[in-house]
């Protein structure tokens, strides 16, 4: 597991402490999750609190309205007639009355302006302050112009609904006060506001562990990668990253080798150029050196060394031209396909070819198609191929060049009648600065980078180049692509 910091030496002061991306990853989870169950809970709380509210409005509504009910219908027990005296009918109706826990019914006669003389309380309730030991409370509640409110007390609060008793003559002020006392209701609701809150403390706890965990293993290849970057060098190209799963840091770690596969042959291409440069080149330049070192006064041994020298250098310059194409072809614009008459293709390659010497050149079959084509690399294959069956044949013997296609096979081939290929030179001689080593007729006085260019331009054309016999003896080289149609 990496730490939580890393260092980075960037500013001049000294490292910077940098926060990882498992870090930041996992603060933002856990931010996230704290808001999100934060606001569940507060949620909660605020719906408890709110049903509570309508289920005491509720309770509240329905008292007052047994209370008007049995003002208007009730009949005293006692004489069997409707109440007169407003005493008796609270003292009546509240007997027979059956509170909540949290509720309190009181009746309350006297005067408004100096409050209640009377108090009518059937029964004791199990609150801090109970509204009939209240005398504030029960002097603004009776005097209070509205049905329903609520007092904030120190005692807490107090939610109230008044039925004022109707009045006969110089009867007294009463009223039917029923009084609900909510601290119950808002403690259940804060329990279960903090029963979620530690619930969601420990929620919290095994996000953080489980997020550490599950955070370092998706980054797992993204510190092999990194830690990857940091130990590759020109020398070492051959670390990969291992890829496991289909997902997103899968395809980030087999991008990352793909690039490292693609570093890898770029070097080992420089390093190639290199090695085959200094290679042969070193010959000629020792030759050079050696005539130059040589030669004296006389003018016929003077133009001899001139000679000699330019020859070389010559050779020198075709050698650095043929390597910088082979270090072309590694670059995705080496060839530039275009829409070509592969009839026209083949007859031009004929014509360029017939001035390479003195042979019975011929043009075979020739295939009648448009095919996507950089005329101008694939002209200097064929050409190539033609100079090569050049060198290895003699005056007089016969060079063919032709194309055909079979299905979307697209072929194009140079034929000689020369010795042939030996069988264990059939792969050697696309290799750079290989030959053959058994060929009959005149060697030619290249490089032996002929067949390399043309390996490269073939695959640049996503095809290859293949050796087979001549049908009566001799070479045939086949460079094969495949059409590709919309």
């Amino acid at each position: 597991m990496t730490g939580p910091v890393t260092t980075d030496p960037v500013t001049a002061d000294g490292p910077r402490r940098r926060v990882t991306a498992r870090v930041r990853i996992l603060l933002w989870l856990l931010f996230v999750m704290a808001v999100a169950l934060a606001s569940v809970a507060t949620t909660t709380r605020s719906i408890l609190l709110r049903d509570a509210d309508h289920r005491i409005g509720g309770l509240l509504a329905q008292e007052a309205g047994e209370f008007t009910n049995f003002e208007e219908r009730g009949v005293d027990p006692v004489t069997g007639r409707p109440f007169t005296d407003p005493a008796r009918l609270l003292r009546v109706f509240l007997e027979r009355q059956y509170a909540d826990p949290d509720e309190e019914l009181i009746g309350l006669v006297g005067r408004v302006d100096r409050g209640p003389a009377q108090i009518i309380q059937p029964r004791d309730i199990a609150v801090s302050v109970p509204l009939h030991q209240d005398a504030d409370a029960r002097r603004r509640i009776f005097s209070s112009p509205g049905s329903t409110g609520t007092l904030d007390r120190p005692s807490g609060e107090l939610r109230w609904a008044k039925v004022a008793v109707a009045r006969h003559g110089s009867e007294p002020d009463a009223a039917f006060v029923v009084a609900f006392h909510p601290e119950r209701e808002q403690a259940r609701a804060d329990e279960v506001f903090r029963i979620l809150l530690a619930i969601s403390g420990v929620a919290l706890l095994l996000t953080t562990g489980i997020g550490w965990v599950v955070a370092g293993r998706i980054l797992e290849p993204v510190r092999l990668v990194r830690t990857a970057a940091a130990q590759l060098t020109e020398q070492d190209l051959t670390r990969r990253i291992p890829v496991h799963g289909h997902d997103d840091i899968a395809a980030l770690a087999e991008t990352f080798n793909a690039m490292l596969d693609r570093l890898e042959r770029a070097f080992a291409a420089q390093r190639e150029f290199v090695d085959d440069a200094g290679h042969e080149l070193r010959t000629p330049i020792t030759i050079v050196r050696g005539h130059l070192e040589l030669m004296g006064d006389d003018p016929a041994e003077r133009e001899e060394t001139v000679r000699l020298v330019t020859d070389e250098l010559d050779r020198m310059s075709r050698i650095v031209e043929d390597l910088l194409l082979l270090a072309k072809a590694e670059r995705p614009d080496f060839v530039t396909p275009q829409p070509v008459q592969l009839a026209e293709l083949t007859a031009d390659v004929f014509v360029k070819a017939r001035t390479l010497g003195d042979r019975d050149w011929r043009l075979a079959e020739v295939a009648d198609r448009q095919v996507e084509l950089d005329s101008q690399r694939i002209t200097q294959a064929m050409v190539q191929l033609a100079q090569n069956a050049v060198q290895h044949t003699t005056p007089g013997q016969s060079v063919r060049i032709g194309s055909r296609t079979e299905g979307t096979r697209i072929e194009l081939y140079v034929a000689d009648s020369g010795p042939g290929v030996q069988p264990q030179d059939t792969e050697v001689i696309f290799e750079r600065f290989r030959r053959g080593t058994a060929r009959r007729g005149a060697r030619g006085t290249g490089a032996g980078l002929g067949l390399s260019i043309v390996r490269a331009i073939a695959e640049a054309h996503d095809g290859h180049i293949r050796l087979h016999d001549t049908e009566g003896g001799g070479a045939t080289f086949v460079l094969t692509f495949e059409e590709v149609r919309p």
